[in-house]
C-alpha cells in the first residue's frame, strides 16, 4: 500500500492483475469465434486497410504475436488482454480528474463488470480490442485539454497528442470519429475560441495523416469500404422495423451489463433533473462525446439491422458520470450492493459461457439430428473447429497417399464465415492455401486473398466444409465450378463425452471454369 499515493489506486492496481489474469486465461483455452479467425487474416495479408474494417487490428495481432511466430489464441488475443488493463488505469485516471480517487475507482469498478469492455474488448481479438485503448485515450485528453481556461503552448500540445490517438483510433474502428463530432460540438456550444487555435486545424490534420491509409486503400479499391458500410445503415426508403429497434436495445442492455445500463439510465435522468454534481465542462464533453454515437445507431436500428457493440464505447464513456451519482449517494452499502450485483453478473456470466462453450452443461437439442445437431447452441461457435483441424489433417494424409485428391488441393468456401474459421484450423495447419468463391458481400477479404494466392487454375481441386451447426452443403453455384462433389468424411466434434456436432468434408474435383474478376464485375447489392 505504501507504493500507492491512496487507497484506491492500490485496489485499482489489484483489480487489474485480477483482471487481467482472468482474461488471460480465458483467452488462451478458448477457441477463436468468427470474427476472430477473421481478422487473423488481416495479419497473415496486412495491406493499407481491408474490406469490412481499417488496418489497426490486425496490426495489433501482428504485434503481439510476433508476426504470427506465434499463431496460438492466446497470441492472437493478446493485445486485447493488455490493452483491457490499460483501459482499468485510464479509467480510474479519468475518474480522479472529473472527480476523486474514489469516483476513479467506483468507475473502474463498472468498467470491469461490463460484458464489452472485460470479454467482447478485453478477450476477444476484434477491432473493438484497439478502438477501446484509443477511445479511452482520448477521452482522458479531451477532458485534461478542452476546459482549459487558455490556449497556450501546454495546452496546444495536448491537442496534438489527442489529434494522435484520435488518428489510431478511427484506423482501428470508423466510429471513432464521432469523438471528433463531440468535440466540434463542444467548441461550439461551449469554447469557440479554440476555432481561432491553429492547434485545432494541426490536430485534425494529424488525424487525418494518420487515418489516411484508410482512403489510400479505398481510392485503390473504388472506395468498396465505404459503398459496403452505407448499404448497412443506410436507412432512406426503408420501412420502419421496430424487431430491429428492440433487438438493439435489449443488445445494448445486455452487452454493457443490464446493472450498468440501469444506472447510466438513471443517472442522465438525474442531470436532466440538475442533481448531478460534476464539473459542468467535464460533463458536456462526456454527453457530447457518447450521445451522438448513441442516438445515431437507434435510428438506423428503426429501419435496419445493427449490432449493440457498436456504440458501447460511448456506453463506457457514460460510465464516468454514473459512478460521479454514485458517489453523492449517502447510504454505503446501496453503494457496496450495486457494485456487488454488477461484478456478480460478470462473474456469472464468464462462469456459465465457460462451463457451457466447454462442457455443454445446457442443451438445446431435443433429437440427434444428423445434420443439424448442435444448430441452436450458439457457444458451439467457439468449440469444436480444432477437433475439425486435426481429424481433416488425417483425411487430407489419407487422400493424398491414396491419390484421390492431389498435394496442392485448396479449401475452398462461398462465405467468408465460416471459411475464416476452417482455414485457420483445418486448411493452415496442413499448409493449404483457402479461395472464397462468390459474390464479394460474401466472401469479404478472400476477394484480395485469391488474388494474393495466385488466382484459380483449371483442374484445381479442392475441399469444402460445413458442420451441423449452419449445415450448408456446397450449392449449385459452387459446385458448377467443379467437375464433380462428392462427400469426403463426416467428423464427430465431442464435448464432455458426448457429440455436440458434426463437420461434414467434401472434396471438389476437376475446376472446370474460372470466377472472373468480382472486384470489379460483381458489385455489392443496392441498399
Amino acid at each position: 500500500m505504501a507504493v500507492f499515493k491512496n487507497k484506491y489506486s492500490a485496489y485499482v492496481f489489484l483489480l487489474i492483475i485480477i483482471s487481467t489474469v482472468i482474461r488471460g486465461l480465458l483467452a488462451g483455452f478458448l477457441e477463436l469465434g468468427n470474427d476472430e479467425v477473421y481478422y487473423v487474416l488481416y495479419a497473415r495479408f496486412p495491406d493499407w486497410s481491408h474490406f469490412d474494417h481499417p488496418l489497426m487490428v490486425g496490426f495489433v495481432i501482428q504485434l503481439f504475436s510476433l508476426d504470427l511466430f506465434f499463431e496460438n489464441e492466446f497470441f492472437i488475443r493478446l493485445s486485447s488482454v493488455i490493452f483491457g488493463a490499460i483501459n482499468i488505469w485510464l479509467m480510474y485516471q479519468i475518474g480522479k480528474i472529473i472527480k476523486n480517487g474514489r469516483v476513479g475507482f467506483y468507475a473502474v469498478l463498472l468498467y470491469v463488470s461490463s460484458i464489452y469492455a472485460t470479454v467482447i474488448a478485453g478477450i476477444f481479438i476484434l477491432p473493438d480490442t484497439p478502438q477501446s485503448l484509443f477511445w479511452l485515450l482520448s477521452i482522458y485528453l479531451m477532458i485534461r485539454v478542452l476546459p482549459s481556461d487558455k490556449i497556450d503552448r501546454n495546452t496546444g500540445a495536448l491537442m496534438l497528442l489527442l489529434g494522435v490517438t484520435l488518428g489510431f483510433g478511427i484506423l482501428s474502428k470508423y466510429t471513432t470519429a464521432f469523438l471528433w463530432v463531440g468535440m466540434g460540438l463542444f467548441f461550439l456550444f461551449f469554447r469557440r475560441d479554440w476555432f481561432k487555435s491553429p492547434y485545432l486545424y494541426l490536430a485534425a490534420i494529424v488525424s487525418f495523416v494518420i487515418a489516411s491509409p484508410i482512403l489510400i486503400w479505398n481510392f485503390q479499391n473504388d472506395w468498396i469500404s465505404f459503398t459496403f458500410h452505407s448499404s448497412r445503415v443506410n436507412s432512406f426508403s426503408q420501412t420502419i422495423n421496430i424487431e430491429y429497434f428492440i433487438t438493439e436495445i435489449i443488445g445494448e442492455f445486455l452487452y454493457n451489463n443490464p446493472i450498468n445500463f440501469i444506472l447510466i439510465a438513471l443517472t442522465l435522468i438525474t442531470y436532466i433533473n440538475g442533481r448531478l454534481f460534476i464539473k459542468v465542462a467535464y460533463l458536456q464533453i462526456i454527453i457530447l462525446s457518447t450521445l451522438p454515437l448513441i442516438a445515431t445507431f437507434l435510428l438506423i436500428s428503426l429501419t435496419r439491422s445493427t449490432l449493440p457493440h457498436w456504440s458501447a464505447p460511448s456506453y463506457t464513456t457514460l460510465l464516468l458520470i454514473a459512478a460521479v451519482w454514485i458517489d453523492q449517494w449517502k447510504k454505503p452499502i446501496l453503494r457496496r450492493s450495486v457494485f456487488i450485483a454488477s461484478l456478480s453478473l460478470l462473474v456469472i456470466t464468464l462462469v456459465v459461457g465457460f462451463s457451457q462453450i466447454k462442457f455443454g452443461i445446457f442443451t438445446f437439442d431435443q433429437h440427434d439430428e444428423y445434420q443439424t445437431i448442435g444448430n441452436n447452441d450458439v457457444s458451439l461457435d467457439l468449440f469444436g473447429f480444432d477437433q475439425t483441424g486435426k481429424a481433416f489433417a488425417g483425411i487430407v494424409k489419407r487422400d493424398i497417399h491414396d491419390q484421390t485428391m492431389p498435394s496442392n488441393s485448396i479449401l475452398v468456401g462461398d462465405n467468408w464465415f465460416p471459411l475464416a474459421n476452417y482455414d485457420y484450423y483445418a486448411a493452415s495447419p496442413v499448409g493449404m492455401r483457402s479461395y472464397g468463391i462468390g459474390q464479394l458481400d460474401r466472401i469479404h477479404k478472400y476477394a484480395w486473398i485469391n488474388q494474393i494466392n495466385g488466382g484459380f487454375e483449371k483442374g484445381m481441386c479442392a475441399y469444402y466444409i460445413t458442420d451441423s451447426r449452419y449445415y450448408r452443403p456446397p450449392d449449385n453455384e459452387l459446385a458448377s465450378y467443379f467437375e464433380s462433389v462428392e462427400l469426403a468424411d463426416t467428423i464427430q466434434i465431442y464435448r464432455n463425452g458426448k457429440i455436440a456436432k458434426r463437420a461434414f468434408v467434401y472434396r471438389l474435383k476437376n475446376m472446370v471454369k474460372i470466377q472472373g474478376d468480382i472486384l470489379r464485375e460483381s458489385p455489392l447489392p443496392s441498399p
